[in-house]
C-alpha cells in the first residue's frame, strides 16, 4: 500500500468469494498487501497530531474521502472510517494490525440511522429508544440494501451498530452523514485508550489527526448484544449491565467465549492486554509486581500501586481501568497484579476486560 501525508492509499485489495451455496449467499474476505516499507518508517518516526473539536468539519471531510481520524465516545477514543468504503475499513484494519475475522461496529449519529444498516424488531427499537446514545452495541441482521462494507462484518450477515454518547462524535457523525466503524484507537490486542494521548502513543502511522474531547467518561466499552436469534445473548459485557438491559426486553442469556470465531468485537480470548503479564484476583502482591487494588483494603505491596476505586465503586473502577493499566504498564515490574473485582453489574464487565488481559493469546 502507499502512504502519503498520513493517508493510505492505492490498495491493493484482493476479494476472495467464499460461496457457500446452502447459505445461498458470497461473503467476501479482504486482504491487504504491504509495500513501500520505507515510507511507513518515515511516518512512524513523527506524532499523529492531536487538535480541539474546532477541527470537526475537517475530520469529516477526511473520512468521507477514505482517511481515517481518531476521535472520543463515552467509552473509548474510536479509530473512525467510512463503513461503506472498502479501502477505508481495510486502511483502518491494517493501522491496527487488527485481524480481518473481527468484526467492526457501525456508528450512527441518530436513533433512525439503526434502520439503514440493519433489519429491525420491536426488541431493537425499544432498547435503541431507551438506551441511545449511550453504551449499547446491537447486533441484528444487515438490511438487503445496507451500504457497509462486508469487510466491516468480517463476512457475516449481521451486523454491529451503536449510537454513542459524546458531543464531539455524534457532531462527527452527522457530519460525515453516514456510518462510520470506528474501533479502539490502538493496535490489536492492546490496552484501550481513554484520553487522546493514548492514542497518539499506540498509533503512528495511518491515522490523519485525533481529536481530542478530553477522558472518557465511562471508560471501557460498549455493551454488545445478539439479538439475532429469539433469546437475547450478551456477547461482550461493557457499560450497561445485563440486568438493566433484561428490565426493557426480558430474559437474556451470556455467551460463552469463542475466540477463534468472533460475532462481534472484544471476544478474541486474550485482549485489552499490557505488555507486562497481568495477574488477576491476587491475595498477595510478588516481589516485583506492580498492584492495581480496589477498594479501601489494599494488600502489602513494595513496588508502585494503584487503586482502582478507594471508595469501591465500581463506575469508578471502571472509567480508570484502561488508563492505570497504561500506567503500570512498564518495563521495571514483572508483571501486575490485579485485586478481586466484585462479580456484579459493571463489574462484570471489568472482569471480561481483566480475564482476557491475563489470557494467553490464541495461536492460529
Amino acid at each position: 500500500m502507499i502512504v502519503t501525508g498520513g493517508r493510505l492509499i492505492g490498495h491493493e485489495i484482493v476479494t476472495i468469494y467464499c460461496h457457500f451455496s446452502s447459505l445461498f449467499e458470497n461473503v467476501c474476505w479482504y486482504c491487504v498487501t504491504t509495500r513501500n516499507k520505507g515510507i511507513l518508517d518515515n511516518l512512524s518516526k513523527t506524532s499523529v497530531p492531536i487538535v480541539d473539536r474546532g477541527s470537526i468539519c475537517k475530520a469529516a471531510d477526511i473520512v468521507r474521502s477514505g482517511g481515517l481520524v481518531a476521535f472520543p465516545t463515552e467509552t473509548v477514543y474510536g479509530l473512525g472510517a467510512d463503513a461503506s468504503n472498502d479501502e477505508a475499513v481495510a486502511s483502518l484494519f491494517a493501522v491496527k494490525e487488527r485481524p480481518s475475522f473481527n468484526p467492526l461496529i457501525v456508528h450512527v449519529p441518530r436513533r433512525n440511522s439503526l434502520e439503514d444498516v440493519a433489519r429491525c424488531d420491536a426488541r431493537s427499537l425499544s432498547l435503541a429508544d431507551r438506551f441511545w446514545p449511550g453504551p449499547l452495541t446491537m447486533v441484528l441482521p444487515r438490511s438487503a440494501d445496507s451500504n457497509v462494507s462486508w469487510l466491516a462484518s468480517s463476512g457475516l450477515d449481521t451486523v454491529a451498530v451503536r449510537m454513542p454518547d459524546h458531543s464531539v462524535a455524534l457532531e462527527l457523525l452527522a457530519k460525515v452523514n453516514g456510518p462510520v466503524v470506528a474501533p479502539s484507537a490502538n493496535m490489536s490486542g492492546s490496552v484501550s485508550p481513554t484520553t487522546a494521548e493514548h492514542v497518539q502513543e499506540s498509533l503512528k502511522w495511518g491515522v490523519e489527526m485525533i481529536i481530542d474531547g478530553g477522558p472518557c467518561r465511562i471508560g471501557i466499552e460498549s455493551t454488545v448484544i445478539s439479538l439475532v436469534d429469539n433469546v437475547p445473548c450478551i456477547l461482550r459485557p461493557g457499560g450497561i449491565s445485563r440486568e438493566v438491559l433484561e428490565e426493557e426486553i426480558g430474559a437474556i442469556v451470556s455467551n460463552k467465549i469463542n475466540g477463534l470465531s468472533p460475532l462481534a468485537p472484544g471476544m478474541l480470548e486474550s485482549h485489552y492486554a499490557p505488555s507486562r503479564p497481568v495477574r488477576i484476583n491476587v491475595t498477595e502482591v510478588m516481589p516485583g509486581e506492580a498492584l492495581l487494588a480496589f477498594g479501601p483494603s489494599q494488600l502489602a505491596s513494595d513496588s508502585e500501586s494503584l487503586n482502582l476505586s478507594p471508595s469501591g465503586d465500581l463506575e469508578e473502577a471502571a472509567s480508570n481501568l484502561f488508563s492505570m493499566l497504561r500506567r503500570l504498564d512498564r518495563a521495571e515490574f514483572v508483571a501486575v497484579a490485579v485485586m478481586t473485582i466484585p462479580e456484579s453489574g459493571i463489574g462484570r464487565a471489568i472482569n471480561d476486560r481483566l480475564r482476557r488481559a491475563a489470557a494467553t493469546p490464541l495461536t492460529p
